[in-house]
């Protein structure tokens, strides 16, 4: 027999192998704890559902999913240290929509997200609310922008950072309500709210998710929502269409990514478990009364909705001009 006889003898018993391997790669893992590194502060809206679904998936799958927060640079640290680590499942990343933006905000960037990363599943989407702290006279948003327009560069809005979702929320505000505010980016969700709150800083945007207990207990005042619909949580809120700013529309979503070359028998077995989570009736309930919506996708359609969603703030930053402070 002649020796490619061999080869391809060999090449067909490890194509074999492989595909044999696959279904008992997914029956196995998770083996050891899976870490999901979180690019955001704790106490966002991303640190409290990373929490929410690393406790529901270590239920389903039998291992500790353990959240890592690594804040900073608009969610670049801890993403690059999740772009770095080993392929095999055993490191995720909770992504949002602020990565979707750093495409094209932070072109100097360790990694590229569509590059480096593979979709594993969105988990949810919800509004943000623009408010203010109680000492700012305005209490309309209509009010807001007479008075940004009467004193360009005089009052300021919050951020949990460059490029996060809150920053380019105001950014897109700004565009289109033709006003100047000045942006004060912190290193998390926590310091803006606290500084709004205090009356440090006059307005932000914020995750209805997290800021709507702050806005029912009197703490800041709610000039309007982002969505396309008022939001339920705050439904005596305007939406900013409706108030003032004709068109405009912005949410957070969140979902996981893994690093490049996770096998896809991981990547399914992962989306799989996110899917059946966040399609029971009592977490779409209890998701709602907190003003979000679950998102349900295999990783394929995901995958299109990142890159779609890349485009999308691709197109905003460009036509506005928006740079990194």
């Amino acid at each position: 027999m002649s020796k490619h006889f061999f080869r391809g003898l060999l090449l067909a018993f490890g194509l074999a192998s492989t595909a044999a391997l696959t279904p008992a790669l997914a029956q196995s893992y998770p083996a050891k704890p899976v870490r999901i590194i979180v690019p955001f502060a704790a106490g966002g809206p991303a640190d409290v559902y990373a929490r929410f679904m690393a406790q529901r998936l270590q239920d389903a799958l039998g291992q500790s999913f353990v959240v890592d927060n690594r804040p900073g640079a608009g969610s670049v640290i801890g993403t690059d240290a999740a772009a770095k680590s080993a392929p095999d499942g055993y490191t995720l990343l909770l992504m949002s929509n602020a990565h979707t933006v750093n495409e094209t905000l932070i072109a100097s960037k360790p990694f590229q997200l569509m590059r480096d990363f593979v979709a594993v599943a969105p988990i949810n989407y919800s509004d943000l609310v623009l408010v203010a702290t109680p000492a700012l006279p305005d209490s309309t948003l209509k009010a807001l922008i007479a008075d940004a327009k009467a004193r360009p560069g005089k009052l300021n809005y919050a951020s949990s950072g460059p490029g996060t979702p809150y920053h380019m929320a105001g950014e897109l505000f700004k565009s289109m309500a033709g006003v100047y505010l000045v942006h004060i980016p912190y290193r998390g969700s926590s310091g803006a709210r606290t500084d709004v709150i205090g009356g440090q800083v006059d307005v932000m945007f914020d995750a209805v998710t997290t800021m709507a207990e702050q806005v029912k207990a009197g703490k800041v005042k709610a000039l309007a929502t982002t969505g396309k619909q008022r939001s339920e949580v705050l439904p005596d809120v305007p939406t900013l269409h409706e108030a003032g700013v004709p068109g405009y529309e912005a949410t957070i979503w969140l979902g996981l990514m893994a690093p490049r070359g996770t096998p896809k028998a991981v990547v399914d077995k992962l989306n799989e478990a996110v899917s059946k989570i966040a399609g029971q009736p009592e977490i779409r309930q209890l998701w709602g009364k907190q003003g979000a919506t679950p998102m349900v996708m295999s990783p394929e359609a995901f995958d299109k909705y990142t890159r779609e969603d890349i485009a999308k703030w691709a197109g905003v930053i460009k036509a506005a001009h928006i740079t990194v402070d």
